[in-house]
C-alpha cells in the first residue's frame, strides 16, 4: 500500500466515463481501477460516482456517470439530467483530464447513435474534444479481427467520432481481468494526450456551475412544498374516506403513449410477474384482487409521443374509447402513465391532453398521474422531477388536482408503493362523491354505428379486386425493380431493407441501389430519401429524390408508396404527395402501390378496416393507385410468404402495364421542379405581402390610438384644476395621479408594440425584396400585389382590395 507521501508525489489523472446505457462504462471502470469498486452487470448506474485508486504509479480518479438512452435530441432528455451531464467535470476537481468515450463493439454505431453523441457533447462544449478518446468495450468479440479493421467496417459515423477525438482510441475486453497490460496501454494513451494538452485539463466554468446550482436548489424548494401540499391533500381526504363504507371493486383505465410502460403499471398492481414489453394494440382487460378488492384494469393503445389526437389513426382512438365500455358502468379513475426517464415539454403535454380529452367532459377529476422509470432519478424525489421540467408537466398534474404517484418495475418496495396507489385511488374516489366516469351514451352508439359502417365499406372494398388482369396471365418476372417514396417516419428505409431481407440501406438523404436475390426473384430496390411537409420541402431535396430513377436506367416495374399505420393520412399528407408525384408525370398511376408498414397496429382486424375508418385522404390515395396495396411487417424478414405475396401483385401490375416499365427523363423533370419552386416564391412572397399590410395597417391603428391617449394625458392635466378644497383635494390630487400613470404606461406599451412592429415589417420588406429579386420573369406580378390595399369593415375585420392592382 503506497503511503501519503508517496502517493502526493504521483502524477494524479482524472476520468470521466460517459456513454450509453449498458455499454460497459462501469465494468470498464473497474477493469482501469483492477478491483470491483462500481457496481457492474444488471445494476443500473443512477448517478455519478467517484473512486480513487493507485494504477501504474498514477494517482489515478475515475468518476463513473449514468449512461444516456439513445434520443436523437436534447429536448427528448429531462432537464435535470441534462444538468447532471454537464456537472460530472465537477466530480474530480479542478477538472477531467479525458473524457472516456465508451462505446461497445457487439453493437452498431450507427448515425443514430453518433447523433446522440453529438448532442450531448454539445452540453460541455465544443473544447470537450481536445479531452475525450474513444474507448472500445466488448473486445472479446472482435475475434481474430482488429479494432481498427472494425472501425473501417463500422463506416462513416465511427470513422467521424475517432477524427473528432483526434484519432485517439483503445480497447479494453472486461473479461480479461488478468491482461493488466491493456490497461498500462490505456494510461499511456492518456498520458500522451495529457502532454499534448501541455498538462491541463477540462474545466467547468464557475457561471455554469453557480447557475445550475441555484436552479437545482430553488427546484429542491419547489418539490418540497409540493410533497407537502400533496400530503395535506392527503390527510384531508384520508378524514372522508374513514367515513366510508370499504370498496368492493375499482375499475381503471390507463392511458398514455407508447412505451412508457402501461402494461407494467397493470402488471405491477395486479402483481403479474410477466415481463410484457410488448406494444398494446387492442384495449385489454386484465382483472385480479388485491386483499379484500377487486381489481379490473383496462389497458389501452398508446399514442405517438408528441403527437397531438389529429394525427392519431382513428382505428386507435376508437379502440381507447372502447375501453369504457369493457369496465362498465363505467372506470374509477383514469390513470395517466408518464415516462420520468424522459423529458416532458409544452407538445407532450398538448398530445396528453388530447387524448384524455377524447373521453369527453370532467376526465380530469377522474385522473391521477402515475410515473414509470423513476428509478434512473436515482435518490432524487419525483417533485423535483417535476419542478425541473418546467410549466408544461406542472400543469399537467395540476389539471389531474395535484394527484400522483411513482411506480417502476425496478423497485423492490412495489408492495408498498401499491397499497399507496389503491390508497390515492380511493381518495380520488372519495374526492368525487365515490361517483366513477360516466361514459357518454351517444358516443357509445355512435361508436356501435361506426363499426358497423366500416366493416360494410371494408368488405366491399376487399370484394372489389383491384382492377387486375387474370392470375393467370401474369407471368413470374425473374426480375424486379421498385423505387421507395414516402414521407420520413413511414417506416420506408425499414420497408427498403425488409424487401431485400438484409440491412443495406442506412437512413440517409440520398438516393441508394441495392439488389438480392429475394424469393426466386433478383429484385433491385432504390431507396429515395423522405419527405416532411411540402413548407419544409426543399429545391435539392426534390432532385435527389427523381434522382433514383437514374439508379435503373431500365425503369422500375412498381412505385411503393410507404404508408405507416400508426400515422395519420391527411389531407396534408395528401397534397405533400401529390406535389412529388406531379414531377414524376401522370403515367406513374399506372405503377403505384400503398405499401403499409407498421402492420402490429391492425391486431386481428383486416387492413380495409383500417382504410374504411381513416380519413377520405387515404382511401383517394388507395383508389388513385387502382386499389392495389400489400402491408408488410417489417419484423418478419423470414415470412418469405409476404414477399411473394407482393411480388404477385408487381407481376400482376406489370401484366395490365403490358410489360412496360415506368420511366422518366430527368431532363423533362427538371424543369418541373424549378417551376414547383418558382411558383412557391411566388405564394411566399404573397404570404408576406399580406402581412406587410397588415402590420402596416395595424401600425396605422397603434399610432393613431397613442394620439388619441397622449391628447387625453394632456386634457386631463388641463381639465383637472390645481387648487381644490382640503377635504376631497388630497383624494382628487391621488386620483388624477393614478390616472395620468395608467395612461403613460399605456403609452409605454403602445411605443414597445410600434417598435416591434416597425422591425417585422422592415425584416418582411427585406424578405420581400430577396424573394422578388430571385424569381424572374414575375416583376409584373409582384408589382401588382405590391399595391395589395388591405383596410377593415365596419366589423373591423380585415378585407383585401385588389381595385389598386386591377390592370
Amino acid at each position: 500500500m503506497a503511503h501519503e507521501e508517496e502517493i502526493k508525489e504521483m502524477p494524479e489523472r482524472r476520468l470521466v466515463l460517459i456513454g450509453g446505457r449498458r455499454d460497459g462504462k462501469s465494468s470498464s471502470a473497474n477493469t482501469i481501477l483492477g478491483e470491483e469498486r462500481f457496481e457492474s452487470g444488471r445494476t443500473r448506474t443512477a448517478q455519478s460516482e467517484v473512486r480513487h485508486g493507485i494504477v501504474g504509479g498514477r494517482n489515478l480518479v475515475v468518476v463513473d456517470t449514468p449512461g444516456w438512452k439513445s434520443s436523437p435530441s436534447l429536448s427528448e432528455i429531462p432537464e435535470r439530467d441534462k444538468q447532471q451531464f454537464k456537472l460530472y467535470a465537477s466530480k474530480c476537481p479542478p477538472g477531467p483530464h479525458a473524457f472516456v468515450l465508451v462505446i461497445p463493439t457487439d453493437s452498431r454505431f450507427s448515425f443514430k447513435q453518433k447523433k446522440t453523441l453529438q448532442e450531448h457533447m454539445t452540453l460541455l462544449g465544443e473544447q470537450a474534444w481536445r479531452y475525450s478518446m474513444v474507448l472500445f468495450t466488448f473486445g472479446d468479440y472482435l475475434d481474430n479481427n482488429t479494432i481498427e479493421q472494425h472501425i473501417e467496417r463500422e463506416g462513416e459515423a465511427l470513422t467521424w467520432l475517432i477524427e473528432k477525438c483526434q484519432n485517439r482510441y483503445h480497447v479494453l475486453n472486461n473479461e480479461d481481468k488478468n491482461n493488466s497490460s491493456q490497461v498500462t496501454q490505456l494510461m499511456e494513451k492518456i498520458d500522451e494526450m495529457v502532454d499534448d494538452n501541455d498538462n491541463r485539463f477540462y474545466v467547468l466554468d464557475n457561471h455554469t456551475f453557480h447557475n445550475i446550482e441555484k436552479k437545482q436548489e430553488e427546484v429542491a424548494q419547489k418539490a418540497e412544498e409540493r410533497s407537502r401540499r400533496a400530503l395535506e391533500q392527503r390527510e384531508q381526504m384520508k378524514m372522508i374516506v374513514s367515513e366510508m363504507e370499504p370498496i368492493q371493486q375499482l375499475r381503471i383505465i390507463l392511458l398514455g403513449s407508447r412505451f412508457v410502460g402501461k402494461t407494467c403499471v397493470g402488471n405491477t398492481i395486479l402483481g403479474i410477474k410477466e415481463n410484457d414489453e410488448g406494444r398494446t394494440t387492442l384495449s385489454e382487460v386484465l382483472q385480479g384482487s388485491v386483499g379484500r378488492t377487486d381489481i379490473i384494469i383496462v389497458d389501452t393503445p398508446g399514442w405517438q409521443k408528441a403527437f397531438l389526437a389529429c394525427d392519431t389513426p382513428e382505428m386507435i382512438k376508437d379502440r381507447m374509447l372502447q375501453s369504457m365500455f369493457k369496465c362498465l358502468p363505467g372506470p374509477h379513475v383514469f390513470l395517466l402513465v408518464i415516462d420520468a426517464d424522459a423529458s416532458f415539454n409544452t407538445r407532450h403535454l398538448d398530445a396528453a391532453t388530447s387524448h384524455v380529452e377524447l373521453f369527453g367532459e370532467g376526465v380530469w377529476k377522474h385522473t391521477l398521474v402515475v410515473f414509470t422509470r423513476a428509478d434512473w432519478q436515482g435518490s432524487h424525489a419525483i417533485e423535483e422531477y417535476i419542478e425541473s421540467e418546467g410549466k408544461a408537466l406542472q400543469s399537467l398534474v395540476e389539471r389531474c388536482w395535484n394527484r400522483y404517484h411513482v411506480l417502476d418495475k425496478m423497485n423492490k418496495d412495489n408492495g408498498t408503493r401499491v397499497d399507496e396507489l389503491l390508497e390515492k385511488i380511493t381518495l380520488t374516489l372519495a374526492g368525487n362523491g365515490r361517483r366513477h366516469f360516466q361514459p357518454d351514451q351517444m358516443m357509445m352508439e355512435a361508436l356501435m354505428e361506426r363499426e358497423k359502417k366500416v366493416e360494410n365499406a371494408a368488405k366491399l372494398r376487399s370484394q372489389l379486386k383491384a382492377t387486375r388482369v387474370d392470375k393467370g396471365s401474369a407471368q413470374n418476372l425473374k426480375e424486379l425493380r421498385i423505387l421507395i417514396l414516402g414521407e420520413k417516419m413511414s417506416g420506408k428505409t425499414t420497408a427498403a431493407n425488409c424487401l431485400l431481407r438484409s440491412n443495406v440501406f442506412p437512413t440517409n438523404d440520398e438516393c441508394l441501389a441495392r439488389e438480392a436475390q429475394v424469393a426466386g426473384r433478383q429484385v433491385t430496390v432504390v431507396d429515395t430519401p423522405g419527405w416532411y411537409s411540402e413548407a419544409q420541402c426543399t429545391w435539392a431535396q426534390d432532385r435527389e429524390i427523381v434522382r433514383g430513377l437514374s439508379l435503373s436506367p431500365e425503369g422500375v416495374h412498381a412505385v411503393l408508396f410507404v404508408i405507416s399505420l400508426d400515422f395519420k393520412f391527411t389531407k396534408a399528407n395528401q397534397e405533400t404527395l401529390e406535389d412529388h408525384i406531379k414531377l414524376f408525370g401522370d403515367s406513374v398511376w399506372n405503377h403505384t402501390m400503398v405499401l403499409f408498414t407498421n402492420v402490429d397496429t391492425l391486431a386481428d382486424r383486416p387492413l380495409e378496416e383500417y382504410i374504411e375508418r381513416e380519413h377520405r385522404a387515404l382511401q383517394w390515395l388507395v383508389d388513385k393507385c387502382g386499389n392495389k396495396y400489400h402491408c408488410l411487417n417489417v419484423a418478419e424478414t423470414s415470412n418469405i410468404r409476404q414477399h411473394d405475396q407482393l411480388f404477385e401483385k408487381i407481376e400482376e401490375m406489370s401484366a395490365k402495364n403490358q410489360g412496360r416499365l415506368f420511366r422518366a427523363d430527368i431532363k423533362d423533370i427538371h424543369p418541373r421542379i424549378d417551376e414547383k419552386f418558382q411558383k412557391k416564391k411566388i405564394k411566399d412572397t404573397v404570404q408576406h405581402l399580406i402581412e406587410q399590410q397588415c402590420r402596416s395597417r395595424e401600425l396605422e391603428l397603434l399610432k393613431g390610438f397613442k394620439e388619441k391617449l397622449e391628447k387625453l394625458h394632456q386634457d386631463i392635466k388641463e381639465i383637472v384644476p390645481a387648487p381644490v378644497a382640503l377635504s376631497t383635494g388630497f383624494k382628487a390630487k391621488v386620483k388624477k395621479k393614478s390616472v395620468l400613470s395608467d395612461i403613460e404606461q399605456e403609452i409605454e406599451e403602445l411605443n414597445k408594440s410600434i417598435f416591434k412592429l416597425m422591425h417585422l415589417r422592415r425584416n418582411s420588406m427585406d424578405l420581400i425584396s430577396s424573394l422578388s429579386g430571385s424569381t424572374q420573369g414575375m416583376d409584373d406580378d409582384l408589382k401588382c400585389l405590391s399595391t395589395l390595399q388591405i383596410s377593415t369593415n365596419q366589423d373591423s375585420q380585415l378585407t383585401l382590395d385588389f381595385s389598386e392592382s386591377s390592370r
